[in-house]
């Protein structure tokens, strides 16, 4: 039975250990100790209780297990580094690695310093938590996986495989990083304008907020194309842009964005893994981005308040 060790009992993390749990030998590790019965509620509304493996980083360093086949990563993106390190006693330098951080800020840093392969995952499956024992699958989605540097091929096709057998439909892909990408470019458009304003993914469609969104992808659109990253889908322009990001909001109308949990959760956010590759892009092509640079403002300003 293939062995996942997940490190970051957060909505994704706690999504991955009940779907995996079932085919794969799951411990779900975290800075804090969590009750070990969880309950998830699928996206059907049905819920569902299991025993999950759950551990502290430090009991997992002192109990010093057999590393696993794959280790997850799923704190946010500033977290990724020194999560990392604080399991790097116990397992393999060649131990496979797979990221789930937003932005494009964590993968290229992991994937220069470690030796073992780097995946990196994409996904749209929309998850939340709502206390400690208890997560919620807001919205199914589709994951992507593949590496930076398209060494890990049959890698990324076995964990597609398995995640797609635990319910979570996933591919391997050879173009991972223009994927992480156009993620960044959804992320850009959800996540700060739901964490300031304190609602859902499917009230951005509300014309309180469409236009804000709008504005957003088109400043998105123009950094893409100084980057050479494609359009979704096969298609140019902002046109691609818009419709690659309104699709996500409709899938995921009931979903807490990660950034509006940061913020219930009076938690920094991870506005510079998301909005700082665009700013940093666009002022390294002259590309406007006055309206990026607003929303990292804004987002500033909160998470001081904190």
């Amino acid at each position: 039975m293939t062995s996942h060790w997940i490190l970051g009992p957060g909505a994704i993390g706690r999504l991955l250990a009940h779907s995996l749990s079932p085919l794969a030998d799951v411990t779900l590790v975290g800075r804090r100790a969590l009750p070990e019965q969880q309950t998830i509620t699928t996206s059907e509304g049905e819920v569902r209780s299991q025993h999950l493996n759950v551990v502290t980083t430090s009991q997992l360093v002192a109990k010093a297990p057999a590393p696993p086949a794959f280790l997850h990563i799923t704190t946010k993106a500033m977290a990724a580094e020194a999560a990392l390190e604080s399991v790097a006693g116990v397992i393999s330098a060649t131990t496979p690695l797979v990221l789930w951080q937003n932005g494009f800020l964590a993968q290229p840093r992991l994937t220069e310093r470690w030796q073992g392969p780097v995946l990196c995952a994409t996904t749209t499956e929309g998850a939340y938590l709502t206390g400690d024992d208890d997560v919620v699958h807001a919205g199914r989605g589709h994951t992507f996986v593949g590496d930076l540097e398209n060494r890990y091929g049959a890698l990324a096709q076995q964990l597609a495989h398995q995640l797609s057998q635990a319910g979570l439909a996933a591919t391997a892909v050879d173009d991972i990083r223009s994927r992480l990408w156009q993620k960044l470019a959804v992320n850009a458009a959800i996540n700060p304008l739901v964490a300031l304003n304190g609602i859902r993914n499917g009230e951005l469609r509300g014309a309180a907020y469409a236009g804000r969104v709008e504005a957003v992808v088109e400043e998105v659109a123009a950094i893409m194309l100084a980057e050479g990253i494609q359009a979704p889908s096969g298609g140019s322009g902002l046109d691609a842009w818009l419709a690659l990001v309104w699709n996500v909001i409709e899938k995921t109308a009931n979903n807490k964005a990660s950034m509006l949990q940061d913020v219930e959760a009076r938690r920094l956010t991870e506005r510079g893994a998301i909005l700082g590759p665009l700013i940093e892009s666009g002022e390294r092509y002259g590309v406007g981005c006055e309206v990026l640079l607003g929303l990292d403002r804004e987002l500033a300003v909160l998470e001081a308040g904190f």
